[in-house]
């Protein structure tokens, strides 16, 4: 461990666009806390696409008993099991970032429609929890729970917006990081990952990884922190790589909250880039061994998890 320039973390973004598409499907956009869905009868409307990881589990509650279920691939799922309304779902290490699996419930009652079909996403990074299906209208319960998470959730939207406005109209270089309270005086510490391990699913090799933290003062509350992770790729492949998004994983498969990511930008065969991940996190926050997932292309099928690491 050893202290740098905190000129080092002055090149983390705040926010980047996402990558330009590619004739692969999409990755679908996941949703927090619980998710509704409202079925019709219309047989050629396109089947909701849901997020799952391997080892978490997905439950899809309906408003009617199950008859039973097809699973394509059923064998690489450690756990299907139907009870009356309830549908609960655990995939295995064998479905990969990017799969998309098809599956199919019936219903007892025989009522339209008969059957509906969900097409589940392995994402590299989240996974839908709670899901609750529906053939007919909500109940006035379940709109208002529904209304108080979009509330919350768009509250949570406006403060992070109004927090990236500030720091985007601050000051820059050194001055930018005291004003901000990331500098305290330790300043930024630095250290060079060796033990790290990558997994790569695409023709990348890791040159360097360094991960950074710097905590604020005190004051009141919580000591302001941020650490970032800069890691250099160099693309082995034939065609240029271009990165869409990133994940900081621990031990337990849970994801850090409000990564932000610099640069999504191709990389060119032969030729090697920096990409760094940051995010907010206190002097006791982002302890532990974690993995970042980098995933290329709309379909997060390409890319690499990169184990070991650590933070100062």
């Amino acid at each position: 461990m050893f202290a740098l320039s905190s000129t080092a973390l002055l090149g983390v973004a705040l926010l980047a666009s996402p990558a330009d598409t590619t004739e692969r499907a999409p990755l679908p956009a996941c949703e927090a806390g619980t998710r509704y869905i409202e079925l019709t009868a219309d047989a050629s409307s396109k089947p909701p696409e849901v997020c799952i990881r391997p080892e978490l589990s997905l439950n899809l509650f309906f408003d009617a008993k199950l008859a039973r279920v097809d699973v394509e691939g059923r064998e690489r799922f450690r756990r299907v099991k139907m009870m009356d309304d309830t549908l609960t779902l655990v995939a295995s290490e064998a479905l990969h970032d990017g799969e998309r699996v098809p599956v199919t419930v019936y219903f007892q009652d025989g009522a339209a429609p008969t059957s509906a079909t969900f097409v589940l996403v392995v994402h590299p990074s989240q996974a839908e929890r709670q899901v609750e299906v529906s053939r007919h209208e909500r109940t006035v319960a379940s709109l208002r729970q529904g209304e108080q998470q979009a509330r919350a959730e768009a509250q949570q939207c406006r403060e992070e917006k109004a927090r990236l406005l500030a720091e985007c109209r601050g000051q820059g270089g050194l001055t930018g990081l005291i004003v901000n309270e990331w500098m305290g005086e330790k300043g930024v510490v630095a250290r060079v990952l060796k033990d790290v391990t990558s997994r790569p699913t695409a023709p990348l090799e890791v040159r360097k990884a360094i991960s950074y933290r710097a905590v604020g003062p005190k004051g009141r509350g919580r000591a302001r922190g941020r650490v970032a992770l800069e890691v250099e790729l160099r693309n082995l492949g034939t065609v240029a790589w271009t990165p869409s998004g990133a994940a900081l994983v621990g031990a337990k498969r849970e994801e850090l909250t409000g990564l932000t990511v610099w640069l999504l930008e191709p990389i060119p065969p032969g030729e090697s880039r920096r990409i760094v991940v940051e995010l907010d996190a206190a002097e006791s926050e982002a302890r532990g061994t974690f993995t970042l997932k980098l995933w290329g292309g709309q379909d997060g099928a390409e890319g690499l998890a990169l184990d070991g690491v650590t933070f100062p």
